[in-house]
């Protein structure tokens, strides 16, 4: 099932009207792009009633035919043979011979409709927009990180200075035990670490959500997405999507920056990070499907094709 919520949408086949999607499939006949759709699916259009036919007159009914008789020596039944079946189709990859395709540069007669699988599937574009590359995201997002772990540097390098002069004369007796030919050295970290780790970890997530949420939520793009000419969207409007969603959007994955402790921080966020690759439709990762948003490609001076419906936020003018 999709993950586009039912309303209405600018038609793939015809760039100039837009129709209903009911989260399956579309409903009703086209409008024009720049009409206001009705609230909700279109209306059903019901069949006018066949008139009545007009009473003739009884005319006296004809007289019955005569069978015919088969001459003699025929059969008296006509079928098809002992043994005869339908023929199968043709197995897959099957191609006419030569002779039986039809001629270069041919081409339907007007009117005659084309089979629906020899049209491709369209792209989706939500608000008239262009999904954003995968490459375009990974970009941007590499260049994100940079910057919060430039941040970092700034803000939590005290904390990680603190660490290491802990940490070192932990490993300077850890090599010594190696080296003394200690199969298994032990040691083990001061309550001090344990306590600088995790204000590490905490400045660390605060400084992410301090620089994404804020941006995503007001103007939908972070430094790295305006660099790359992509921007985040509701799947329903155009409207910036506000604090909370972002915040919604953001925890899918800055939340996990608390587990790297164990490792499963990491892997989380690395398969979160590959997830829209697998979602060929919208190209949703994970924290966008949870905040229902997309990742459109937004070059400059841009503007929608299809206006949002009004009178709401949900498609179709609904509250």
């Amino acid at each position: 099932m999709s993950s586009l919520p039912a309303g209405w949408y600018k038609d793939p086949a015809d760039t100039s009207t837009q129709r209903y999607w009911d989260g399956e499939g579309w409903l009703g006949k086209a409008i024009p792009a720049d009409a206001v759709p009705p609230d909700g699916p279109p209306a059903v259009e019901e069949e006018e009633p066949p008139a009545e036919p007009e009473p003739v007159a009884a005319e006296p009914a004809p007289a019955a035919p005569q069978p015919y008789a088969m001459p003699p020596g025929q059969p008296t039944a006509v079928g098809p043979p002992a043994g005869w079946a339908p023929q199968p189709p043709p197995p897959p990859g099957w191609q006419p011979p030569p002779g039986w395709q039809p001629p270069p540069g041919w081409q339907p007669q007007p009117g005659q409709p084309m089979h629906a699988y020899l049209y491709p599937m369209p792209q989706a574009q939500p608000h008239g927009f262009a999904l954003a590359g995968l490459g375009a995201r990974f970009t941007a997002r590499l260049i994100d990180i940079l910057v919060v772990l430039v941040l970092n540097i700034v803000v939590n390098g005290w904390f990680v200075y603190e660490y290491w002069q802990d940490f070192l004369p932990i490993l300077r007796e850890y090599m010594a035990q190696i080296a003394a030919g200690n199969q298994s050295p032990v040691v083990e970290p001061t309550s001090r670490m344990q306590t600088l780790s995790v204000a590490i970890l905490l400045v660390t997530t605060l400084l992410w959500l301090a620089y994404e949420a804020p941006s995503i939520g007001g103007r939908g793009q972070t430094l790295g997405k305006r660099m790359l000419g992509i921007k985040v969207m509701g799947v329903e409007s155009t409207k910036p999507i506000g604090f909370g969603r972002a915040f919604s959007r953001w925890a899918g994955l800055g939340m996990w920056t608390l587990f790297w402790w164990c490792g499963i921080g990491l892997v989380v966020q690395f398969f979160g990070a590959l997830s829209p690759a697998f979602d060929p439709r919208l190209r949703q990762a994970w924290h966008d499907k949870s905040a229902a948003t997309v990742v459109v490609a937004v070059p400059r001076h841009a503007s929608t094709t299809v206006e949002p419906a009004p009178s709401g936020d949900a498609p179709g003018g609904s509250k």
